[in-house]
């Protein structure tokens, strides 16, 4: 679940794109990377946070008004530098790549890569993969002349990307000596919005993005998101091609206005905001119902992503919101870390509880959702112990069975805590006097309910079992669960 950022403009774009990278950090807090172009590529990356990695006097090296970024949170490949994205390759043109998704047919394209088109993979990272099946179609005896041509070509190449490549794939990438391009996978899995602002001399600078949370201060208009299947190319002078080259039923990935995304951003024309309200609501309306005589003293929320839903859901009930733990936010998300033991670690660092707000009250936690359940039974031990009368927890989101294959680090069903338990053994495991998960319809309903969206029905493969790429076998599963599990090991 990367963060991705292209961007054409009549000015240097180096402090914009790490703006942008500021701005998508939450999305992905390994390793971050610039590449920009002018006559040539220049390219700055490493582990870390963005602030640890680009200085200023890196930073002067950036220069040309075409450029990418890449924040990265692995769910395929290793942790090494070598991984850090934007990937590049010299032929044909010189092309560089960022990507955010994840191949699910990674072992055959690698193959295929390596054996039939003769290309070196110097790492595992389906990225790179990605990247030469994209160059492999742009290589031709007679290369074209014109923009109108080469986006013919561009055209080839990216369809021949989505009858060979599944999973899901939001890109942006610079070709030299040609311009900017972006293209979506035909599902339009994982976000991609765009925007545009005018240069002044009658012309327009154009962003590309996973989010739209830095369009304002980098002062961007919102002119709608990529769609599900489309092309755009923009040429070194500016001209705008676009084309929509396959079309399936549109399945955005519902986690993100659950979970990974901040809650100013819209994306496929929702804004997430008002997506976690509705949540809220909803899930008041099923607690009324099921818990009656259950009402909370106050509800909390497990902050920050489930501030919104525990807002709606405070108001609905007629109760009090209480911010009863404070959250450093100098500590990363917990979700996105690597390995389980640095996750239960961080929980006692990131969470402080507010004892006058706990003590001898019936408390309700609301959180986003319950994926490993690490988090939860730590923060329910924590109100315990600062004195709570009685502890109930709702979950904005309905029960995590199974992996995602589609870009979100749920890589094996063992670690789910629903993958193998029903909600009564989950409410006995997190030691809490009542539990409650919101219901999958009602989770549909509060994103589909407002926007000029055009979504068909959101992937939800990690609640319902639904793979929407029809690829996903039981041997497959089996080998992308060993593959993960040796990538994290650092085999």
């Amino acid at each position: 679940m990367c963060g991705i950022t292209g961007i054409f403009s009549h000015k240097p774009v180096s402090g914009e794109l790490y703006d942008s990278i500021i701005h998508l950090q939450h999305r992905g807090q390994d390793a971050a990377g610039i590449m920009t172009y002018d006559d040539r590529m220049h390219k700055e990356k490493g582990m870390g946070l963005a602030r640890e990695i680009f200085t200023e006097d890196t930073m002067k090296l950036l220069t040309g008004n075409i450029g990418i970024s890449h924040n990265r949170y692995p769910t395929h490949g290793g942790f090494s530098h070598g991984e850090v994205q934007p990937f590049w390759t010299s032929v044909p043109y010189g092309i560089a790549l960022a990507h955010n998704g994840n191949l699910t047919n990674y072992s055959e394209l690698a193959e295929s890569v390596t054996k039939e088109e003769t290309r070196y993979l110097n790492t595992t990272s389906d990225t790179e993969v990605l990247l030469h099946v994209f160059a492999d179609g742009l290589h031709k005896e007679n290369p074209p002349k014109s923009s109108e041509e080469f986006f013919e070509l561009l055209c080839e190449s990216v369809n021949n990307i989505n009858n060979k490549v599944q999973g899901s794939y939001s890109v942006v990438g610079i070709i030299i000596g040609k311009g900017l391009v972006v293209f979506r996978d035909p599902h339009g899995i994982r976000p991609l919005v765009k925007g545009e602002r005018s240069n002044g001399n009658g012309g327009k600078d154009y962003i590309f993005s996973s989010e739209n949370t830095m369009f304002y201060p980098l002062g961007y208009a919102p002119a709608g998101t990529v769609l599900p299947g489309e092309l755009i190319y923009i040429d070194e002078n500016g001209k705008v091609f676009s084309k929509r080259l396959n079309k399936k039923r549109f399945s955005p990935c519902i986690f993100e206005y659950v979970y990974f995304s901040r809650p100013d951003a819209t994306l496929n024309d929702v804004s997430v905001y008002r997506s976690r309200l509705r949540m809220g609501q909803n899930l008041a309306h099923a607690w009324k119902e099921k818990y009656p005589k259950k009402i909370p003293d106050i509800v909390i929320p497990a902050p920050s992503t489930a501030n919104t839903a525990a807002l709606s859901f405070a108001n609905e009930l007629g109760v009090r919101y209480s911010e009863g733990l404070y959250k450093n936010h100098f500590i990363g998300r917990t979700f996105i870390m690597p390995g389980q033991s640095e996750r239960k670690k961080s929980v006692k660092y990131k969470l402080v509880p507010q004892e006058t707000e706990i003590r001898d009250k019936k408390v309700l936690i609301m959180d986003d959702s319950i994926v490993r359940g690490n988090t939860s039974k730590e923060i329910v031990r924590m109100l315990k112990d600062f004195g709570a009368r009685e502890v109930y927890f709702a979950s904005a989101c309905p029960p995590v069975k199974f992996p995602c294959y589609y870009g979100v680090d749920m890589p094996t069903k063992r670690e789910l805590i629903a993958g193998n338990k029903d909600e009564d053994e989950i409410e006995k495991l997190l030691e809490v006097d009542a539990l409650l998960y919101q219901n999958i319809d009602d989770l549909v309903e509060a994103v589909t309910r407002k926007g000029d969206h055009h979504i068909d029905r959101p992937c939800m493969a990690c609640l319902d079992g639904n793979y929407i790429t029809n690829d996903i076998t039981e041997e497959r599963i089996i080998e992308m669960e060993s593959m993960r599990v040796s990538q994290r090991n650092g085999n």
